[in-house]
């Protein structure tokens, strides 16, 4: 019984060697070969450490040496970052050109991308393998609020060694940015230039020796994506994949390019080990879910076409039905707590308008800023809601709606509700936003997620997700 506890701890830690006694006799298991004997004595920590590191290359001992950045005692690793930076820092030092890291939405891969640069930075690592220069890191984000997020988290590191490129500096400057360690940007600043030119082209194709592409499954290894030109051209690089999604079939393309993950930790483990929050599912049907045209029915703008039955995917895009909207915002402010912090993922921006306007007129807060819309069309002003949102200090704004902007990367840990009145298309879609209430906060015992469009029904994954702790329908 002891035995089997042992093998389960040590698969989960990933270590080699395990150990049961019964207080009289040891029995040692070697997880990597199987070879399982009865041995006398307990290895001294000299001993087990040359039985396991005793083929280690030079870089795998110097990146072992430095010790793991606390921020100032702020933040310890979990135990799967370790095993995340470790397996990452195994493949740098065994020359390993494309590397990917499959962990779960709110599991700390920033923290974690962090820690592996810290180490190449402090062992001075680098594409020549002479520890004479420090490596030059390239962040790789597809949103300005992701690469501000990460560049705020390598903090710890000297003021002169972190540099965020982007396009007003580049201009002002005429010249691409090269004094510093640690380089943050996003891909559509790196694909803008001057003279039909990308400043990516602006930098020598090995300039950058080690390159973190977060949130790699968004495109940047997909063959007709823009971003694989990027990715292509700096290819000297080690390149380093962070994705929250595991490999199903509609991001084959980013496990194709990057190889299989050298880590991967799930929602569901996230759920388990408590270090993320786990969810429940309200699946809710009206009387509206579809429609057809009766000449009773008033067309305020444009033509319906008649006989067609209109269903999910068209709403908000080819038909708007304002009352049904309305009836859906209802249900939504009936459903959710006045002052628990929510996203609502609309069909388009337009739709994000709408229902924020009708949340707005129904709802029983008295502040003007009680829902906001945060959309690509808002700009600073969207930028700034989300940042209020994100503040666990402040309760308004309380709803965010948006389409497509909050999918990935939104830390904010005080999530309770993630609402979903449009279609969702693919697995990875729904994984991502998801992902949006996983993280913990105090008194945050569940999340839930209110499904209008059925889109647990399509895109349930237990085998990553986990089951929800409770699954209702209710009819409206």
């Amino acid at each position: 019984e002891g035995l089997g506890q042992a093998k389960d701890y040590a698969k989960k830690l990933q270590i080699q060697y395990s150990y049961s006694t019964n207080g009289k006799e040891i029995y040692q298991v070697d997880m990597k070969t199987g070879k399982e004997e009865d041995i006398l004595n307990f290895p001294t920590p000299e001993e087990l450490w040359n039985k396991v590191f005793l083929d280690q290359n030079e870089w795998k001992e110097k990146f072992t040496t430095v010790p793991y950045e606390d921020i100032g005692g702020t933040k310890k690793m979990r135990y799967y970052q370790e095993i995340a930076v470790n397996n990452t820092l195994s493949a740098i030092a065994e020359n390993k050109q494309r590397i990917l890291l499959t962990l779960a939405t709110g599991t700390g891969k920033t923290f974690i991308a962090f820690q592996i640069a810290w180490k190449l930075f402090q062992t001075r690592w680098n594409l020549k393998h002479d520890g004479v220069r420090q490596p030059r890191i390239l962040f790789l984000a597809d949103r300005n609020i992701l690469a501000d997020q990460a560049f705020n988290s390598f903090s710890p590191f000297p003021e002169d060694a972190l540099v965020r490129i982007n396009p007003l500096d580049i201009r002002k400057k005429g010249n691409v940015p090269t004094n510093g360690s640690v380089f943050f940007t996003i891909f559509q600043t790196f694909m803008s230039g001057t003279n039909n030119t990308s400043y990516y082209g602006d930098y020598p194709k090995d300039f950058f020796d080690f390159i973190i592409i977060d949130e790699c499954h968004r495109g940047g290894a997909n063959d007709e994506g823009n971003w694989r030109g990027i990715l292509e051209y700096f290819s000297p690089a080690v390149q380093l994949g962070l994705t929250a999604t595991p490999k199903r079939k509609d991001n084959v393309d980013t496990y194709k390019y990057f190889g299989e993950p050298v880590y991967i930790y799930s929602l569901k483990e996230g759920v388990n080990d408590g270090f993320l929050t786990p969810f429940k599912v309200k699946r809710i049907k009206t009387t509206i879910d579809d429609y057809i045209y009766t000449s009773d029915d008033q067309i305020i703008e444009g033509e319906v076409e008649e006989g067609k039955i209109y269903t999910e995917p068209d709403f908000n895009r080819t038909i708007e039905i304002k009352e049904r909207e309305a009836k859906r915002v209802k249900v939504v402010l009936e459903e959710i707590k006045e002052n628990e912090k929510t996203i609502i993922f609309c069909a388009n921006q337009g739709h994000a308008l709408l229902v924020r306007d009708l949340v707005n007129k129904l709802k029983k807060n008295p502040n003007p800023f009680y829902c906001v819309r945060v959309t690509a069309k808002d700009g600073a002003r969207g930028d700034q809601y989300l940042r209020e949102f994100q503040d666990n200090e402040k309760t308004i704004p309380t709803i965010l709606t948006t389409s497509q902007k909050l999918s990935t990367g939104v830390d904010a840990r005080n999530i309770r509700n993630i609402v979903l009145m449009r279609s969702i298309n693919t697995m990875i879609e729904f994984k991502q936003i998801i992902g949006r209430g996983t993280r913990l906060f105090d008194g945050k015992e569940y999340f839930t997620i209110l499904d209008f469009v059925d889109a647990y029904k399509h895109f349930s994954d237990p085998e990553w997700d986990g089951e929800p702790i409770d699954l209702t329908s209710e009819g409206k």
